[in-house]
């Protein structure tokens, strides 16, 4: 199966969509008002704490304080309370841990105003972005994701992925990595590091702590809120996590970011270099790769199954509810079992695909069409064990109930991706009311007269619906020709299927709308 990962930075914030055989499968949105992000590192003040709860409130500069549990302090929260206080009180003391005296773990099941007391600074890290009306959750077990290997400063511990089997290799593993790690570090062995050789896992480890150095640097002189260590932007995270020999394209449509995105490549995957490439065609970047139309279609309230049926996806405060239909597919069948299990296989995939698209978290109500067998309710139960397989997310799968309904809980770390598609009209707004839709041509052409001629601009484009691309482009004497003819100006014309049918943008040379000076007479 091919992965590729298409980065679109046209509209002010990078959308990253994944690919698997052209299939649209994870999209993630990577902008600049997107602060909190997992793995990011911060100097916190606690500004409350709840003995109720056994929590404290801390202030990361976030609209809301963030939450940090006392399971989630970590066993060697005093280890790293002593760190920050000598570093703030020294700025000319060493940041490297090599011969700093670690504290006793915490108790499991003690209280947290025995460990934290308010207003005192405190190293915290995001966990879980803010989600709703929540704000961020943190925790002071800190630890820096690399490709092969998590570090975990104030601890001495090395621990294998539980996905790696053999044992040979995990005693391996674990033996070469204790020989070079540095003291007081701990490290995690990922799953990829399976098989690797001791000079790529010493370069990602040395990586590793080099990123930990440099955040301990600004620690000395830091203000309160700020950013201590920053994890990596959202596209090479996904590298980071997914590159493998089955990654076999990375299409950048941003220069600069292609730039960093082949340097990071370089670093981690030489031979991968050569799999990121800078678009440079004409259309639209996820345009071209036809995204933009499956995300209209992958993301309504119905979404069609293929060879028949459909989900009906309901989104609740407390749940999602996921209702799987057979439609026509009901007549295809010699009987009503068969149709059932043939339908709910293939529902199988699609719900996986939009748990995993959606980045869907909580609890999970699956209603598949009812069956008899018991043979036939397990062999749904391990097809959707085996397509989620794949989700990094963590998760948990029931057994389908007598009543025909799959329960999954799913961690989410990130705000839901919810994309509207169902469209407002631009002319009513959605009163109802609107001009004839057959004289938007009209319009159009009426604007453009008034853009060409009185406001005299040039190199004009327009981006509009593929209806109205194919009405203007189409012939040998189309309508785009007689403009050339009328106004001694060639029009480009963009299809931008994200439009509505009735709504179109002039833009300049520059991909800059251009305003109309004067409103229409029609409005």
């Amino acid at each position: 199966m091919s992965s590729e990962l298409v980065i679109d930075s046209s509209q002010g914030e990078s959308r990253i969509a994944l690919l698997k055989d052209k299939s649209l499968v994870e999209l993630h949105a990577d902008g600049e008002g997107n602060k909190f992000k997992v793995g990011d590192i911060y100097l916190g003040t606690v500004k409350k704490i709840v003995n109720g709860l056994n929590a404290a409130f801390i202030d990361v500069g976030y609209e809301k304080d963030a939450f940090l549990h006392y399971q989630d302090l970590g066993p060697q929260i005093n280890s790293l309370n002593k760190y920050t206080k000598q570093l703030r009180a020294n700025a000319k003391q060493s940041q490297s841990l090599k011969g700093f005296e670690l504290e006793p773990d915490i108790e499991k099941l003690g209280k947290i105003s025995n460990v934290l007391s308010r207003n005192q600074q405190i190293l915290v890290q995001v966990v879980k972005e803010p989600i709703s009306t929540k704000g961020p959750r943190l925790s002071c077990e800190l630890s820096i994701a690399g490709r092969y290997l998590v570090l975990v400063p104030f601890s001495n511990t090395v621990n294998v992925s539980k996905k790696i089997r053999s044992a040979e290799e995990r005693k391996r593993l674990v033996r070469l990595i204790t020989s070079i790690k540095p003291s007081n570090f701990g490290v995690i062995i990922r799953t990829v590091a399976d098989g690797q050789s001791v000079t790529e896992l010493d370069k990602d480890l040395r990586n590793l702590v080099d990123i930990w150095d440099k955040g301990m640097e600004k620690l000395p002189k830091a203000k309160n809120r700020d950013k201590i260590v920053g994890e990596m932007s959202m596209a090479s995270s996904i590298i980071r996590d997914l590159l493998n020999e089955s990654f076999d394209a990375i299409t950048v449509e941003e220069e600069s970011t292609f730039n960093q995105i082949r340097s990071y490549i370089k670093t981690i995957a030489p031979e991968k270099e050569k799999i990121v490439k800078l678009y440079s065609g004409k259309a639209k970047l996820f345009e071209s790769f036809g995204i933009e139309k499956q995300i209209k279609s992958l993301f309504g309230q119905t979404v069609s199954l293929p060879q028949g049926g459909y989900l009906i996806i309901e989104h609740t405060e407390a749940l999602h509810v996921v209702d799987v239909n057979s439609g026509n597919k009901s007549n295809q069948e010699s009987d009503q079992e068969t149709t059932a299990l043939k339908t709910n296989l293939v529902a199988v995939k699609e719900v996986a695909r939009q748990l995993r698209l959606r980045d869907m978290g909580g609890i999970i109500v699956i209603d598949f069409i009812d069956m008899k067998k018991a043979d036939n309710k397990k062999a749904i139960f391990d097809a959707m064990k085996d397509e989620m397989r794949g989700d990094r997310s963590k998760h948990t799968i029931l057994p389908l109930t007598k009543f025909g309904l799959m329960q999954i809980t799913r961690q989410r770390v990130r705000p839901e991706v919810n994309i509207v598609t169902k469209e407002i009209c631009p002319a009513c707004n959605g009163t109802g009311k609107i001009q004839a839709s057959i004289l938007v041509a009209d319009r159009l052409e009426k604007d453009l007269e008034h853009i060409a001629t009185i406001q005299n601009a040039s190199n004009i484009s327009i981006g509009l619906h593929p209806y109205l691309h194919a009405y203007f482009s189409k012939g040998i004497l189309s309508k785009r020709v007689k403009w050339f003819l009328k106004y001694f100006k060639w029009v480009k014309l963009i299809q931008d299927s994200s439009l509505p049918v009735t709504e179109y943008r002039f833009l300049d040379e520059s991909g800059e709308e251009i305003e109309l000076n004067v409103k229409n007479e029609a409005e």
